[in-house]
């Protein structure tokens, strides 16, 4: 198992605090708009670490670290 970033799609105004956070360049723009009107950040599960940077970061708690199994 991996420990990857989860956003919750709804919370997330798309700052983009997490996506200039992100060292491995996981975080993106998902040009979709959440519920609120918000273009929210989605996450490459292929690329994320897990290192936890855009939690830390995020003033709206919109991201967890999870443990995750991935299929290949």
């Amino acid at each position: 198992m991996a420990k990857k970033a989860q956003i919750n799609f709804e919370k997330c105004k798309g700052c983009d605090l997490c996506i200039a956070a992100c060292p491995v360049g996981a975080m993106r723009k998902s040009g979709t708009s959440n519920k609120k009107g918000y273009d929210f950040v989605e996450v490459n599960l292929e690329r994320c670490n897990g290192c936890g940077a855009c939690y830390i970061i995020c003033p709206d708690c919109c991201i967890d670290i999870l443990e995750m199994v991935l299929k290949k």
